[in-house]
């Protein structure tokens, strides 16, 4: 079966190009209302009936039948006998993308995950406490495919934090556990995991259950179901974000084989059908050479079918006058991976401001990213990269102020709190102040 793939080809100077660039890269996050009545139904569920319901919506969605949920925990001698059998290379594979990863943390912890504090003139002590979270749990999609790398995501940077107990939860459609995910959390250091999947895994680590561990934080992405019982758990618990479809933006100035950048697409497309690809570029005939890449390498993938949806639904092909303006570009849409696919790539990157990751040089493929350079994969998506930020350790800690205040700080702070109570009419705020003041 022959598959086109036909991304937008478009131009910065056109006329229309500001309504066909915002078609483009309209993208609801709207969960279908069906879907959020089905959630909070299923959560409503598990809170009351806790096991048993989480059994039985693992049997009627995932195939999987159990007798308690007990049995459908994995044990550590099961995932160390998963990391035991698997080939040797995906074993060394495996324990090398875990130590770049933990590698990486670590400096990151160590960049901003302190604890600190001074004293003022006046002797008082002011701070800052750090500590990790008690419990989190990792939701690792387990239905279309399976991601080991989603379990050395999430796992390592709650272990580098100090996180007391990393609680798993992957589904397994019809009993059928990937070797590769139990392997990497041996790897990882998981604490305990459930062969639970979808919104009823997220009731359970959101509630607690007989036998699932209540959690202080869930990370991890998923399917409308996933995310949309997230959604509704934040505030039981802490949440990393709603991941959106995922997003590649390439930036190149013509100098990178084509090959490679259309590969490069291919590399987010090939994930479902709502992936975005874009490549935005100052040179007309190679944006022609990538379409040309596009149409000969296609045949030869295994997800066909897939990338081609998504390039010819969502991907796009953007000519642009420059490329400062593409940098502009890329700014806008805010990309959850950002390739600069130039010889001078550090010439381009002051310029971008938005992006979850950025790549930086020809060589640095995001998929590098994705398994094993070491900086965290798990990104902000659908323009969020505005304003939020990778997964890493601070998503698995927690900051206390820590406030000790002498007798002789005291006598100037409590003036200064009493004028400001008074102010606000909190009388018994400024009379604690003004009881300590000689």
């Amino acid at each position: 079966m022959t598959f086109v793939a036909a991304p937008a080809r478009l131009s910065s100077v056109s006329a229309t190009f500001e309504a066909d660039f915002s078609a483009r890269l309209h993208w609801s996050a709207d969960t279908d209302a069906a879907i959020e009545q089905r959630v909070a139904d299923i959560l409503a569920d598990v809170e009351r009936r806790g096991d048993a319901a989480v059994l039985e919506y693992t049997a009627r969605f995932d195939g999987l039948q159990a007798p308690t949920l007990a049995a459908l925990e994995l044990t550590q001698d099961e995932l160390k006998a998963a990391f035991d059998a698997i080939p040797a290379e995906q074993r060394q594979a495996l324990q090398a993308a875990a130590a770049r990863v933990r590698s990486y943390h670590e400096a990151q912890k160590q960049a901003c995950g302190q604890s600190w504090s001074y004293r003022d003139e006046d002797g008082s002590l002011l701070g800052q406490k750090v500590t990790p979270l008690d419990r989190v749990g990792i939701y690792v999609p387990g239905g279309k495919a399976a991601y080991p790398s989603s379990v050395l995501m999430n796992a390592i940077p709650a272990h580098v934090a100090g996180v007391g107990e990393i609680i798993m939860v992957v589904p397994t459609p019809r009993g059928e556990k990937n070797p590769l995910v139990l392997a990497a959390a041996y790897v990882a250091g998981v604490t305990r995991a459930f062969t639970i999947g979808g919104a009823q895994a997220v009731a359970a680590l959101a509630y607690g259950t007989h036998t699932v561990p209540q959690v202080d934080k869930i990370t991890g992405p998923g399917n409308a179901y996933v995310a949309s019982a997230k959604k509704r758990v934040f505030g039981t618990v802490g949440i990393d974000m709603i991941a959106g479809p995922s997003e590649i933006l390439v930036l190149a100035d013509g100098s990178t084989p084509p090959d490679w950048v259309a590969m490069d697409l291919f590399s987010q497309a090939e994930h479902d059908e709502l992936a975005q690809s874009i490549l935005l570029c100052p040179d007309a005939a190679y944006i022609a050479a990538v379409q040309q890449a596009i149409d000969r390498l296609l045949p030869t993938m295994p997800r066909a079918e897939i990338i081609a949806k998504s390039l010819t639904g969502r991907g796009a092909l953007i000519h642009t006058r420059s490329m400062e303006e593409a940098c502009a570009i890329s700014n806008r849409i805010a990309p959850e991976h950002l390739e600069i696919s130039s010889r001078e790539p550090h010439r381009w990157e002051p310029l971008l401001r938005h992006a979850g990751a950025i790549f930086l040089g020809p060589y640095t493929s995001e998929s590098l990213g994705d398994y094993c350079a070491g900086p965290n994969h798990v990104l902000p998506t659908s323009g969020t990269a505005r304003f939020s930020s990778p997964l890493g350790v601070y998503d698995f800690q927690k900051r206390s102020s820590l406030i000790e205040v002498s007798e002789q700080g005291a006598q100037v702070l409590g003036r200064i709190a009493s004028v400001l109570a008074h102010g606000e009419g909190l009388q018994a705020h400024a009379r604690a102040a003004e009881m300590r003041l000689k």
